[in-house]
């Protein structure tokens, strides 16, 4: 193998725990979306290896997988897979609201996140 092949495997590797550190840390009953852990991550232009990411990250780690969604405020599965189902069940189990199948990502996205924990959320 050269070592230019190695040098991008670390590289990815360390993007990944990037990936990985940054979902691990999105609030229960918040979402973010590929582009926004893409750039968290210090990636910005790479929303489309975030899902490579999250597929490999190791079977013990259990991340929160599905608290990260597409730009649109929605779920990437298609609507009648088994994953689409889960994905929209864990995160109704944790508060998330859908309207017309959308997120609204100003109040359950990052935004909605940092006021909740800077200014409490008075809409309890």
């Amino acid at each position: 193998m050269s070592s230019e092949t190695e040098v991008g495997k670390t590289a990815d590797a360390n993007w990944y725990q990037s990936v990985w550190k940054v979902v691990s840390e999105i609030p229960s009953g918040h979402v973010l979306t590929y582009g926004e852990v893409a750039r968290l991550s210090g990636m910005p232009r790479a929303a489309r290896r975030v899902s490579q990411a999250l597929r490999r990250s190791p079977r013990g780690m259990n991340l929160p997988w599905h608290r990260v969604i597409n730009a649109q405020g929605k779920i990437s599965f298609p609507e009648d897979s088994s994953g689409w189902k889960m994905q929209k069940d864990k995160l109704e189990g944790e508060g998330v609201v859908f309207l017309n199948g959308k997120i609204d990502l100003d109040h359950f996205g990052y935004r909605g996140a940092v006021d909740r924990l800077l200014w409490g959320d008075d809409s309890l």
